[in-house]
């Protein structure tokens, strides 16, 4: 997918907002869903879908009120529905799903106590089986509802297909080390900088300069840096694990150097590498 077609994605996604019901398995969204949702980056998206081993395609069918003896804790400007989908497409999800699958749903009331109309609502549900409950899901996060759209289901889909692989990027979990390394003449020097990821994956980072020539830099996600290595497409996962996951600075006890100089340098270059991923862009 090239990068046109996912901004014009990305302006495109709609997500609902809003704040839990004390319940795991409930969720708010606001009134305005059916009409005027907020728009969501690159980054909503993928925050949703890594962390969801389920996300179907969804149409909703029915919604039951929960009586207020059985919605326990939850505020009184907000009504606990049972709602039961039916499901249109399998996205993510080994174990499959069933057909037909039902969810809590915290919803908030107007001035007048009215609900608003979610019936026939097409989404996308980001979460997970409720354990010996097959037909019941759990949403990975109170905002885990993205509505459907043409554009919508090309990001999610996009997305998913890059966080099955086994290779995956992982999420950074900051940095272990960083040098700077002097060239032959003056204006030649290599940064690199490894990360930390939550599985353990080799991950570096590699800035080049030359006299006369633009500065570039490359990730690798190898353990040998691999020469060949370029940045990070816009709008792929990895580069919203990088965008969304680097700490804001380089601290200097990190740069193994003999001088100030060399870490000044290393922490310039880390510099240039966060200005060239441009910013994570959350909206949440």
């Amino acid at each position: 997918m090239n990068v046109s077609t996912l901004k014009t994605a990305i302006a495109a996604i709609m997500l609902g907002f809003g704040s839990a019901g004390n319940a795991q398995t409930s969720v708010s969204i606001p009134s305005s869903l059916a009409v005027q949702s907020e728009s969501a980056s690159y980054a909503d998206i993928a925050d949703l879908v890594v962390i969801s081993p389920l996300i179907v395609d969804a149409n909703i069918k029915n919604l039951r009120k929960i009586p207020p003896a059985q919605a326990i804790g939850v505020p009184e400007n907000l009504q606990r529905m049972l709602v039961e989908a039916d499901i249109v497409a399998l996205i993510r999800g080994q174990e499959g799903v069933n057909p037909k699958i039902r969810f809590l749903l915290d919803v908030p009331k107007d001035a007048k106590g009215k609900i608003p109309k979610l019936k026939k609502q097409r989404l996308f549900l980001m979460g997970s089986i409720v354990a010996g409950r097959p037909g019941e899901i759990r949403l990975s996060r109170p905002n885990a509802l993205v509505q459907w759209s043409a554009a919508n289901d090309i990001l999610v889909r996009a997305i998913t297909k890059e966080a099955v692989q086994i290779d995956a990027p992982a999420r950074i979990t900051g940095i272990s080390s960083a040098f700077y390394s002097a060239g032959t003449v003056i204006g030649e020097g290599e940064t690199q900088i490894f990360l930390k990821t939550d599985r353990e994956q080799p991950l570096s980072l590699s800035v080049l300069s030359r006299p006369g020539e633009k500065k570039r830099w490359a990730v690798s996600t190898a353990e040998v840096i691999d020469e060949s290595a370029t940045a990070p497409a816009k709008f792929s996962l990895l580069w919203y694990r990088l965008a969304c996951g680097l700490p804001p600075t380089l601290s200097a006890e990190l740069v193994e150097a003999a001088g100030g100089e060399y870490v000044a340098q290393a922490q310039a270059d880390y510099m240039f590498i966060l200005d060239s991923l441009g910013p994570c862009g959350r909206k949440r």
